[in-house]
Parts: structure tokens; sequence; C-alpha cells
């Protein structure tokens, strides 16, 4: 994962072009904010959607996607076009990544949403519009004819999506987030689930309760790939390589890297020799 924030993008370009060229590199992840939430609050961000599209088309092997894509920021109907049309950029290899978008607590991104005149509801809005977006998405991805829906938080006339992703029936979707009101929302909606990393204990039980939402729809937590995100450290590879230990004991066997910009010459590379081959 490359977060397009405080680097120039020809810097994610090259990293993209290396990890594209390195089979065991199976997929590649931008972030989605509009401001940056670290370093420099007036440094530069990429949108992600955008950048997403400028990279699919310069690859040709790596899957990709944006970890995760706010909810919050696009009306979903409008998100579904938009990520059809990468799937067809990239020739099938988008993993659709979705959220209910970031918390109060966290003011710098907070402040992404008042700057760009976003609305900013509570986080039961967020977690309840996010399960509209997934069935709506899901639909205008796979529905043959124009179609109305009356939810709650999302209202469509004649809703229709054409071309369609390239993927049958549709990209997977990975839904990022720990609150159990999301967890609720994984277990109906979800491909992969991901979270990010730290307290690994934590990220057990919140699995194990993935695992009892399932339960109780019914459906088998196995049909979902867990996934989490763990930050690369550079100076102190040892951390990293026991953070994806545990991580591949908990099950969680879709693993996101986290680079910090500046990159280092050949990273990829470097990630590969350092993290990846002893994992195997």
């Amino acid at each position: 994962m490359t977060a397009p924030m405080q680097v120039d993008y020809h810097d994610i370009q090259r990293v993209w072009r290396e990890a594209d060229a390195i089979a065991e590199i199976e997929h590649a992840w931008l972030f989605d904010h509009l401001m940056p939430i670290g370093g420099d609050p007036a440094g530069p961000t990429y949108e992600g959607w955008t950048l997403l599209a400028a990279l699919a088309a310069q690859t040709r092997r790596l899957r990709l996607g944006l970890l995760v894509t706010s909810n919050r920021f696009r009306p979903p109907a409008m998100l579904a076009k938009m990520a059809a049309t990468v799937d067809v950029v990239a020739g099938g290899r988008l993993d659709f990544g979705i959220g209910a978008g970031s918390r109060p607590g966290h003011p710098l991104a907070r402040r992404e949403y008042e700057a760009h005149g976003l609305p900013y509801h509570d986080f039961a809005h967020s977690v309840g519009s996010l399960a509209e977006a997934c069935t709506v998405v899901r639909r205008l991805w796979t529905e043959t004819e124009p179609f109305d829906f009356a939810g709650r938080y999302v209202q469509l006339t004649g809703a229709f999506c054409n071309p369609k992703p390239v993927q049958r029936p549709h990209p997977p979707i990975m839904i990022g987030g720990r609150s159990s009101a999301t967890l609720r929302v994984v277990a109906e909606h979800a491909d992969l689930w991901n979270i990010p990393g730290g307290d690994i204990a934590d990220v057990v039980r919140r699995g194990a309760l993935l695992n009892r939402y399932c339960a109780e729809i019914g459906r088998d937590p196995a049909s979902i790939t867990r996934s989490i995100h763990l930050p690369v450290s550079y100076d102190r590879p040892g951390t990293t390589r026991a953070e994806i230990g545990e991580a591949l004991a908990a099950g969680f066997s879709h693993i996101v890297l986290g680079l910090t910009a500046p990159y280092p010459a050949d990273v990829v590379r470097w990630v590969v020799d350092e993290f990846v081959a002893p994992s195997r």
C-alpha cells in the first residue's frame, strides 16, 4: 500500500511499476482521503479513484484497489460507475474496497469533509448508508435492467450501469473496519474483510465477532477472506516480520504492507526479500 499523501505522483508510479513486475506481490492499494491525515496538513494528497485509474492503465498483473473508499465521499451509484470503469481499464483486476468513512475522533480526517462541502453524519448514519451502498453497487454491477431503489439513505430512479465490470458476477467487495456495527455489514456483504493491525488480540476478538454475525445469518465465515494492514518498518524489519507471523497464525491470509514515503530504491524487491519470502 502506498498512501498517496506527502509524496510525488512519480514516486508512487515507480513503486507500482516495480511491484507489477515482481510476481510475489499480488495486490497494490491506495487510500481514500482528500487531505493529509499525517505530516504537513497543507501537503499534497491525490484523489484515490483518479489515481487508481491512472495506475490501472500502467500495470498489467497486480490486483488493485482503495483501502478503503469512504462511503461518505461519493453517492453509491456514482461510485459503482467509477469502479466499473476502473475494472474495465484494469482488465478485471479491481478489488472494490469500501468502508463507513472516518470517525469524528480523528480531526485531521474530519476537516476534509468541511473543506470539500461534504456532509458529515453520525456513525449510525454512516454504517446504515454503507449497507445500502453495498446493495446498490452490487445491483448496478449485475442487473441488466434499470431499477428503482427506495432506501432510508439512498434513493434512485431508473438506476443502471453500463458498461458492467469485467469480473463476473462482480469485483470482490472488501469492507474495512473494526466496529461491531461495521462487522454486521461485513457479514452480509463482504468477500474480504480488512482491519488495521496493531493489537493482534483485539484483531482476533473482532474476527470472532464476525464469525458470530455470519452464523446468525447462516453464512460460512470461511467465505470471507481475512485481510490485515500492517505498516512496514524500514529500520526494524524484524518487528514487521513478527507482526506478519502473528497475523498469519491468526488466520489473516491477505496481508497488506503499508509503505511510508520516501520510498527507498528497489523497495518492492526489499519487501519481498525481507517479508514475503520468509513467510512462505
